[in-house]
């Protein structure tokens, strides 16, 4: 087949991919499977301008079971829409745990940045103040170890934790910047997400490093401010005494000659002034976040390679099940206690628990729920099998290309099950709500239309179908629907609208 009849079958194949938009937007997880077994070319498709999958429409409505499903599928878990954004970066702007807990496990790159802003995944997560995508993000580089709080403060004895683990590459991830030298820091504390800031601190955040002025964007604070800075500006005095605690500088002045309190006071910010307006009176005490988690890194490190969802075999030869769940069979067992559970349920206690800082115990463990032992870390019980090869396609996906996968599609029993009524396909602008001060960070800030979830707003938003396009759907549905005239011709309306 010449490369024209390809390009022929993939443009073929748009009514088929907006039907799996749409399912994937929705949440229908059996209207996707049918359309998957197919074709599994779908997978990749993307609609028109925006370019967005269906991966990143149900990464960002939060619907993770599609998201693992595509995934299994074939498709590129790193694909990215028009603007440059990952499936990642939009299941962190919507704060969707689960999802970023799934395309963590299948290893999705969590260094690629927006084309528009330079910002990776963690600093849309900084951005809305959502703790535990964080936490999930810097899975891979929190180790299991019981005094890696105090490594990070500089307060451990032992020299041989101390190259347990590679603290430059976490370093390197929670103080990525973004255009104009902005990082995860400086969104947390300027938009007064006080948990977020205190976990990126745990993770090595410096609260030295200043904002650029590269020509690209327009800072209303000034070059050369610091997270403080920021936290002055958005007005937030738990993020001040945080970022003061953490020996942030009370009197750095930025490119403009301005101090952290001076710009509370150009602000009007009367609640961060009185912080910055007097020094600390001794030093302050440190605690650790509550979304810090030790044992996160070893439980995903299980999860990878034994699996974590349940299976058919699984379910049928349970013979020791989890005490929480009572459906999966334990497979990993907690360091210290020796209780057992399931890899799915450890993984929901690593991700979701939140460890009070009054709480004894090591800083970051996470609470037994039989027997509130601290738990650092999870070991693989020995019965556990490894977790085979995923049957992932092994065609192309770079064109929906119908081929052999299209005869299928010519049976009477499929398509009566894939017809169902019209879908919408029309496209929204995606305005941003941000303040005029937000205006220089360029991020994706404006919330997700509910009736119509376009993530990004259109390059072309003249784009529409051709003439002869409309003309032989409308004809085909005034012949086959013409006892339903007048609701049709309201659909049609409204999608060349």
């Amino acid at each position: 087949m010449g490369l024209l009849g390809m390009m022929g079958d993939s443009f073929g194949c748009s009514a088929t991919g907006e039907r799996l938009v749409s399912a994937a937007r929705d949440g229908d997880i059996q209207e996707a499977r049918a359309l998957l077994e197919l074709n599994p070319r779908l997978a990749r498709y993307s609609t028109f301008g925006i370019r967005n999958t269906p991966l990143h429409y149900s990464a960002a409505k939060g619907h993770h079971e599609i998201v693992s499903l595509l995934i299994e599928t074939g498709v590129d878990i790193n694909l990215r829409n028009c603007r440059g954004q990952t499936a990642l970066m939009q299941a962190c702007l919507y704060g969707h745990w689960k999802v970023v807990q799934i395309l963590v496990l299948f290893k999705a790159n969590i260094h690629k940045k927006d084309c528009f802003s330079g910002a990776t995944a963690i600093h849309f997560a900084a951005l809305k103040g959502h703790t535990r995508c964080i936490r999930l993000i810097a899975a891979d580089y929190v180790p299991s170890l019981p005094d890696f709080w105090s490594i990070m403060r500089g307060t451990a004895t032992g020299e041989t934790n101390k190259e347990a683990f590679d603290a430059a590459n976490l370093q390197r991830l929670v103080n990525a910047k973004s255009d104009g030298g902005v990082t995860p820091l400086h969104l947390a504390a300027l938009h007064g997400h006080a948990e977020s800031l205190q976990l990126l601190l745990d993770l090595g955040a410096s609260v030295s490093e200043v904002t650029v002025n590269d020509g690209s964007t327009i800072d209303l604070i000034g070059s050369g401010s610091t997270a403080l800075h920021y936290a002055a500006c958005g007005g937030s005095a738990v993020c001040c005494q945080l970022l003061i605690a953490a020996g942030a500088h009370m009197g750095a002045e930025n490119a403009n000659g301005l101090s952290p309190l001076m710009v509370a006071r150009s602000w009007h910010k009367t609640g961060a002034e009185g912080v910055l307006s007097k020094q600390p009176e001794g030093r302050l005490l440190i605690l650790p976040s509550p979304y810090l988690s030790l044992p996160l890194m070893s439980i995903v490190k299980i999860a990878r390679e034994c699996g974590w969802r349940k299976t058919s075999a699984s379910s049928s030869s349970c013979h020791d099940p989890c005490v929480i769940c009572l459906e999966m069979e334990c497979t990993v067992a907690a360091e210290g206690c020796g209780h057992e559970f399931c890899t799915k349920c450890a993984l929901y206690l690593c991700s979701t628990t939140s460890s009070s800082t009054c709480t004894r115990g090591v800083p970051g463990s996470i609470s037994c729920p039989l027997c509130r032992h601290t738990i650092v870390s999870f070991v693989k019980l020995t019965g556990t099998t490894f977790l085979k090869e995923l049957p992932w396609t092994t065609s192309s996906l770079a064109l929906c290309a119908a081929g052999a996968s299209t005869g299928s599609l010519r049976r009477q029993s499929d398509i009566r099950r894939l017809r169902s009524s019209s879908v919408h396909l029309g496209c929204s602008s995606f305005r941003s709500t941000g303040s005029g001060r937000l205006s220089s960070i360029k991020l994706n800030c404006g919330r997700l239309d509910e009736t119509l979830p376009c993530l990004v707003s259109c390059i072309r938003p003249d784009v529409r179908r051709s003439s002869s396009y409309r003309e032989r759907v409308g004809g085909e549905n005034k012949h086959t629907h013409t006892q339903k005239g007048s609701t049709r011709s309201h659909v049609h309306k409204s999608w060349r609208d």
